[in-house]
């Protein structure tokens, strides 16, 4: 992604102008923040990444909303405007044609009746993560959130309840740093398909309940013909992004704030994030803690996201992948990831200078599916044993290792780079320990060719080398062309297997 980054001292005087009218506007609100970062380049480059993110590594996510209610999975209050789409079938057949029943119609159907935010995040917790993010509103301009400026939200509607300030409380119980997901950036171009109409058939020519002025609250207003990429051109849409995820900031202060884009409109995210900035400082007595996360090469100025994808070397940043254990919304019949699929790319990630934050699907009722508990309970048995390689470590001077026949792949955003094996090696180090995972279970015995004696990679021999979470004294020996552990006699439930190493003084 290009990054358009421009630096500047100060924010144009006609856009601040308009900015400080439309925040003074809104008179239940109060202003930006005041602070040591300003709306500019110079400003946000100073960032410095907070120790609590860098230790923490693994996050849970709850991706969830009204969109779960047809139980067809992601974008579905897209699709249904999308004439001939599985979505639009789907939503024809079981509820009628869009401009009669539309999204605004699916909104009361989510009750969230089996919801236990408590008992959800005392799971979480078990299952090793260390951070919370609760969605807040997704492209369907449905918020989250006990909203002024927004009627289309889950306290007037839905559920009636206050699902971000529930989620937030149950995080803090638990000791879980807490962050919100905003994808209303995309929201205003996303959304255009329920202004349309059918091309053919019967309907054809009838508007969808989106060309409806009583229902632009929800689908917002028309957009120009041009105005059609994935993040809008439009000024007052981009102020109006901005009073409400300032407002979401305001009301709750989350430690993270994850953006479903780029950076948001150049002058304008500049400020929502020096505001988030100085907001947090002042919520930490002078100390910067938040994170600010989006789609966008970091240089250091925030922490960049990789939807469903992974980087394919040590990072010099913090980074972050955001991925599902399914499908992004609830959908019947989906396949979940095995515990051990995200476990390995866990270990992946960390060993690259990455977090892993993962979401855990729900059902529209709110709980999870008995296999989806099976998976929670698996990585949260696997972390327990195996946490000190993970958390609060660092990168190592390479990554890891993989098999000399395994393809060269340039990795990115949707890659989730499956198909390890115990040849696939990946380093994590605390201090003057190094842990060594095998993203597969050994059949045989294990050669780790980046600490034979020879290596130009550490000059200190090797003082001792044991498996996390056992006490059975290994053989090893480290030679001039690799460290060979031999095969342990006794071997743990899970399939990715940790060794701590020891160097000595």
């Amino acid at each position: 992604m290009k990054t358009n980054l421009i630096k500047r001292p100060f924010i144009s005087g006609f856009l601040a102008l308009v900015l400080t009218f439309s925040v003074s506007a809104q008179q239940q609100k109060p202003g930006v923040t005041e602070g040591p970062y300003k709306p500019t380049d110079e400003f946000l480059k100073q960032y410095q990444f907070p120790e609590w993110f860098c230790d923490a590594k693994f996050g849970i996510w709850a991706h969830w909303g009204p969109q779960a209610v047809p139980r067809q999975g992601d974008w579905y209050a897209k699709r249904l405007y999308q004439e001939g789409s599985a979505g639009y079938q789907y939503h024809l057949e079981n509820y009628g044609h869009p401009s009669e029943f539309g999204y605004k119609d699916i909104i009361p159907l989510w009750k969230a009746e089996r919801w236990d935010p408590e008992k959800l995040m005392e799971l979480y917790k078990k299952a090793g993560a260390k951070y919370f993010v609760s969605m807040g509103t997704h492209h369907d301009n449905f918020f989250l959130w006990n909203s002024k400026l927004n009627n289309w939200n889950s306290v007037n509607m839905g559920p009636k309840k206050d699902v971000v300030g529930l989620w937030q409380k149950a995080a803090r119980e638990q000791g879980l740093k807490f962050g919100v997901s905003e994808h209303l950036g995309a929201s205003y171009t996303w959304f255009q398909t329920a202004h349309g109409t059918d091309k053919q058939g019967p309907k054809a020519g009838v508007p969808y309940d989106g060309a409806n002025l009583d229902n632009q609250g929800l689908y917002h207003a028309n957009a120009t013909p041009d105005d059609n990429d994935w993040l809008t051109k439009n000024q007052v849409f981009q102020l109006e992004w901005y009073r409400s995820i300032k407002e979401l900031l305001d009301n709750y202060q989350p430690d993270l704030l994850y953006s479903d884009s780029r950076m948001p409109f150049e002058d304008v995210g500049r400020t929502l994030i020096s505001h988030f900035y100085n907001q947090d400082i002042t919520k930490n007595n002078g100390k910067l803690e938040a994170v600010y996360t989006c789609k966008q090469p970091s240089g250091g100025w925030w922490v960049e996201d990789l939807e469903r994808g992974v980087k394919d070397t040590v990072s010099q940043y913090p980074w972050q992948t955001d991925t599902s254990i399914g499908d992004w919304y609830y959908r019947t019949g989906q396949k979940y990831k095995t515990s051990t699929e995200v476990i390995q790319m866990l270990v992946d990630i960390v060993s690259k200078n990455g977090n892993l934050l993962i979401n855990v699907v729900q059902t529209p009722e709110g709980d999870l599916e008995p296999d989806m508990l099976q998976i929670l309970e698996e990585i949260g048995i696997w972390t327990s044993a195996n946490g000190e390689g993970i958390y609060g470590s660092r990168p190592w001077k390479i990554y890891g290792e993989k098999p000399a026949d395994k393809p060269v792949n340039k990795l990115g955003r949707f890659d989730e780079n499956f198909g390890f094996s115990s040849k696939d090696i990946r380093f994590t180090a605390q201090g003057n320990t190094l842990y060594a995972f095998c993203l597969g279970k050994p059949e045989t015995d294990i050669l780790i060719k980046s600490l034979a004696k020879s290596s130009k990679l550490t000059s200190r021999a090797i003082a001792s080398v044991s498996m996390i979470g056992s006490k059975e004294k290994l053989s090893w020996k480290q030679s001039a062309d690799a460290l060979m552990i031999k095969k342990p006699l006794s071997m743990p439930a899970w399939q990715v297997i940790g060794f701590k190493i020891d160097f000595k003084k």
